[in-house]
């Protein structure tokens, strides 16, 4: 008779430790070295070893460390324990959705059961789920998965049903090896919404991934979302974030390959959103060879963008609109080039629009929107086609990975999106393409555009021998429409203004309130952000979804605060990127959709919920701030002005090592707030440093706006010039020699005193 196997626990690595107990990794080094105690390696290499993590639960609680995992870190962390034993998270999925429909009071008592009650009452509630999730089974929970349904209960109740279920995709995308799945900036797909005219009711999304698109649109009021995925996985997670976000919706999800096993054949949607895979060789072209949703011609074997582009158009009502995220190859290579002529002549396609690299992934790619539409009959004759270039809008910093839709794709693809895409000023960008596109829509033959940005070009002129549809190349054509002495005029007032800007950044990095701290660096004693809120010292306030906010106000009131009153009327929003790129609140308040945000008040510390991107993590709110509402993506320290100077508790927790000890994550980098760390200083010491801090944050601001006037003269006088706009001066050599002698005897009065070029009338 075989022996029974051993029960498998869980391990973890050094830097996982640190997660647990709130520490650096120095610190898990140092106890390593000097207590003889400490457990033993129990698996992995001499360079990368890992530790049973019971042991070092054990270990760590009999010396009074308490975890600092937040919910999701715990829930994560019995994830891989009962992967390790062989269990799935298929069922979990089922049992999220239920969860998020319970009070907080519900939640608490179950995850209190013991483990055989938890067992019985996990399926009960899995159950009552089961038809919204395609493909889902009989709820299978057995004993050994208490732990994680424990931790789960615990996840929804404290963070919502969204950070459960991130947890659990994450997790089952890991175990199936998938790659390539991603998720598309949440600002993206908003701009993808809205370029849909109008408030369509039925969408398909027929590579939905997370499904961002589809709740991007249920946002704008549609009310029948379909969505397919070729990884069950994603096509799960779709249908139980999308139940969450949009409960007044119709949500019918199917996994599958859209080209090849399409699972609505029959389907004609008001609108069609999709962001397909890009550069797969292997999507079904001689097996589809005589598809009927060819109606532009058959896409060639390296066009799998334009297969996507017609399936789409195949499922649209006649009039009915489709957006498409696609890559710049698709609008010029020679392969595809019939097509996109039958699509410009046939007047399906209505415009393309350019995107800065960053907007999503590939993340070293300026990908390409392209707008479609499934011609009326008898409908109108499309003339021209619009072009917009928005390939050199200014990243500023900014931080808070919003979720997205995605596909899967090729190798190239990662699994987050990072910072890059959030840098970008997408309130800007989105307004210049939707007025151009609005604009264009309402009436394209007297539509003037943008020089520069928006263009409308003829079909007869795109029709040529290559049929390039790219922005760039047609939309800088129109540069040349500028009137000069307009453009000269610009040039001078935007010179003026950066003159005025690096006079100020000088004054700004002159100012020094702040000396060496001798041989060695000062020794902090510090205290965790949750201690200081323990202690009454502060307040945490976070948005948090509707069905949480009983528990969000139960934890505020456990802290010391009471929150904020009910907002009412309209509100900006402030948001992440608005605290790295240091502007004011530029988020739309219909976004916070079904959540319940607190009102931002002067001197609140605000720090970003996602680590990485340029730009600062945190600043205190000023006059520009109050009254905005707090976007989804930030942490909000109200501290006790008796007890901490908010400039000092700024420039503490937002310190680049202090963030990325209490970050957790893969990919996506989460800021845990209660792990941020603050040393201990008498308050008038506190004033003295937090005095310092701000003028840091002085000079990083006066930086930016002077890097950003450089950078708009700079592409001003660029733009003119080699569109003919402007001309240099026959004299602008020899002044230039001038001032440079004058500059190197003056050092400090250099600066832009003269202008070296003029319109052509000059």
């Amino acid at each position: 008779m075989s022996q029974p196997s051993a029960p498998v626990t869980a391990q973890v690595t050094a830097a996982e430790i640190s997660r647990i107990a709130g520490v650096t990794r120095a610190t898990v080094s140092n106890w390593r070295r000097r207590h003889d105690d400490f457990p033993a390696p129990s698996g992995g290499t001499d360079s990368s070893p890992l530790y049973d993590l019971e042991s070092v639960r054990s270990w760590l609680a009999a010396r009074g460390h308490v975890s600092a995992a937040s919910p999701s870190e715990e829930l994560r962390t019995t994830l891989r324990l009962h992967a390790q034993s062989g269990g799935g998270t298929a069922d979990l999925l089922l049992l999220v959705l239920a969860a998020a429909g319970r009070s907080a009071q519900e939640l608490t008592a179950a995850a209190r059961l013991p483990d055989a009650d938890l067992v019985s009452h996990a399926r009960r509630d899995a159950a009552t789920a089961a038809e919204a999730v395609p493909g889902a089974d009989a709820v299978r929970f057995e004993a050994d998965t208490a732990a994680v349904l424990r931790s789960l209960y615990v996840c929804v109740r404290d963070e919502g049903g969204q950070a459960a279920l991130g947890v659990l995709a994450d997790r089952e995308l890991e175990d199936s090896a998938a790659s390539g799945a991603y998720r598309t900036p949440e600002p993206l797909a908003d701009l993808l919404a809205g370029l849909i005219p109008g408030s369509p009711l039925r969408v398909l999304d027929p590579a939905c991934g997370s499904g961002t698109l589809l709740a991007a649109v249920a946002r704008r009021g549609a009310r029948e979302l379909y969505g397919q995925d070729t990884l069950p996985v994603q096509a799960r997670r779709s249908a139980v974030s999308l139940t969450l976000t949009a409960p007044e919706a119709t949500v019918t999800m199917r996994a599958g390959d859209s080209l090849r096993a399409d699972a609505f054949p029959g389907l004609v949607a008001d609108a069609v959103l999709c962001n397909p895979p890009f550069g797969v060789r292997d999507w079904g072209h001689d097996e589809l060879a005589y598809d009927p949703r060819w109606a532009y011609g058959v896409p060639p074997r390296a066009e799998s963008e334009l297969a996507w582009v017609q399936h789409a158009l195949a499922h649209l009502a006649p009039g009915g609109y489709a957006a498409l995220i696609l890559p710049p190859a698709t609008a010029g290579r020679a392969s595809g080039r019939r097509v996109r002529a039958e699509l410009v002549r046939g007047g399906a396609l209505r415009a393309v629009i350019a995107l800065p690299v960053g907007a999503s992934v590939p993340l070293h790619v300026g990908l390409q929107v392209w707008v479609l539409q499934r011609p009326e009959p008898g409908g109108p004759e499309r003339k021209s086609v619009l072009f917009v270039d928005t390939a050199e809008a200014s990243a500023t910093a900014g931080s808070g990975t919003g979720a997205g839709s995605g596909g899967t794709a090729g190798a190239t693809r990662t699994r987050g999106v990072g910072s890059r895409s959030a840098s970008l000023d997408w309130a800007g960008i989105t307004a210049r393409i939707l007025g151009s596109w609005q604009a264009f829509r309402e009436d394209p033959d007297a539509f003037e555009g943008e020089p520069g940005v928006a263009h409308a070009v003829g079909v007869v002129d795109l029709l040529d021998d290559v049929v390039d549809l790219t922005p760039a190349r047609l939309v800088r054509a129109s540069r040349a429409e500028v009137d000069p002495a307009e453009l000269s005029a610009e040039v001078d007032a935007t010179r003026r203004d950066l003159v005025k800007a690096a006079k100020s950044l000088a004054r700004a990095a002159g100012h020094q309130e702040w000396g060496s701290a001798g041989a060695t660096a000062r020794d902090w004693r510090t205290a965790t952000a949750s201690d200081l809120a323990r202690g009454g010292a502060l307040t945490l306030l976070r948005t948090v979804p509707e069905g949480a906010r009983g528990r969000a106000e139960a934890a505020q009131a456990a802290e010391g605060g009471d929150g904020n009153p009910e907002p009412s009327g309209v509100h900006a929003v402030l948001t992440g990127a608005d605290i790295a790129r240091g502007s004011g609140p530029t988020g739309d308040p219909a976004e916070l959709h079904s959540v319940v945000a607190p009102l931002v008040a002067v001197g609140d510390v605000l720090v970003r919920a996602v680590a990485g991107g340029d730009g600062p993590m945190a600043r205190v709110a000023g006059e520009e701030d109050a009254g905005a509402l707090l976007g989804p993506h930030i942490h909000l320290f109200r501290p006790d002005p008796a007890r901490l100077d908010a400039w000092f508790l700024a420039g503490f927790m937002g310190a680049e090592e202090n963030i990325a000890v209490a970050s957790t994550g893969s990919t996506v980098l989460t800021v845990n707030p209660g792990r941020l760390r603050v040393p201990l200083l008498p308050l008038e010491e506190q004033r003295r440093y937090g005095q310092a801090f701000r003028h840091v944050h002085e000079l990083r601001a006066e930086a930016r706006r002077a890097t950003r006037l450089a950078e708009e003269t700079a592409r001003l006088l660029a733009g003119g010039l080699t569109g003919g706009q402007l001309l240099p001066e026959r004299d602008a050599a020899e002044r230039e020699a001038t001032d440079r002698d004058g500059e190197a005897a003056h050092p400090h009065g250099a600066g832009s005193r003269h202008s070296t070029y003029g319109p052509p009338s000059a």
